[in-house]
């Protein structure tokens, strides 16, 4: 049979009708026998790939958080190196202001020995230097000092003191 007689036996619209279900039967059965396995595996592969960037991006986390702790503890290792040399600079400088202080201690035990001071009873100080065989001596008399305390004219409440030698 050809077309043109089935076209002429039961008309036309039923002769599209049943070319319309005939295309509508082969692209379902065409799509759930090609396409649908072939959609179920792109679908677990998807899943895989999914599966596969969380852990990535889990690991990116992780390497971000330990590298941040690394930093953090290299930082506190260069804070303390720091420390540790300021530490170091001042027990050096100490240890100098010691060496320093322990010259001028003993330089004074050896001016200490070599000049004695005595006051008299009148006020006067006498200083004696003794040079090898060379004795030096110097008095000083004390002098009489009178001590002014002039009060501020200008609201100032602090006190104000002059020196005066009659």
């Amino acid at each position: 049979m050809d077309v043109a007689d089935l076209v002429a036996k039961f008309g036309f619209p039923v002769i599209a009708a049943a070319g319309c279900g005939y295309m509508v039967y082969y692209v379902w059965t065409w799509a759930t026998v090609e396409v649908k396995p072939v959609l179920s595996e792109a679908n677990s592969t998807l899943i895989a790939l999914i599966d596969r960037i969380r852990m990535l991006d889990n690991d990116l986390i992780r390497l971000n958080q330990k590298l941040n702790i690394v930093l953090q503890l290299r930082g506190k290792e260069i804070e303390s190196d720091r420390h540790l040399e300021d530490v170091k600079t001042a027990a050096n400088a100490q240890k100098r202001e010691m060496e320093a202080a322990e010259q001028q201690r003993q330089a004074a035990e050896q001016l200490a020995h070599q000049h004695t001071v005595e006051v008299k009873p009148n006020g006067t100080v006498e200083v004696t230097e003794k040079n090898g065989n060379d004795t030096v001596t110097v008095s000083v008399a004390p002098q009489e000092h009178k001590e002014k305390i002039d009060e501020p004219t200008d609201g100032n409440t602090s006190k104000r003191r002059s020196r005066r030698q009659d």
